[in-house]
């Protein structure tokens, strides 16, 4: 099972959907990171393979950025998935 997680600007929890197939998540995220790329303000909705009624809908425009990783059986040491660590500089 490959996920595929969105970090919202703006907001803290990310969004995220599981796909199946590497095919299909390679091609899911290749789609949202050229929306990145061209900063396109067009919706972006995506299904969930784990959980078919699950859906996403979102501007491109808000997605902050896009990860993808393959769930397996070994937890890292804080038992969560992989994610995003940034410092903001506001005070």
């Amino acid at each position: 099972m490959f996920t595929i997680e969105l970090t919202l600007k703006h907001t803290a929890m990310p969004l995220s959907v599981q796909k199946k197939e590497q095919s299909e998540a390679q091609s899911l995220y290749g789609s949202i990171a050229e929306n990145l790329r061209n900063n396109s303000g067009h919706l972006i909705e995506i299904t969930c393979d784990q959980q078919p009624h699950k859906r996403i809908s979102v501007l491109g425009s808000e997605i902050a950025a896009v990860q993808i990783f393959e769930k397996s059986g070994t937890a890292t040491a804080s038992g969560r998935p992989p994610g995003f660590f940034a410092l903001s500089s506001d005070q």
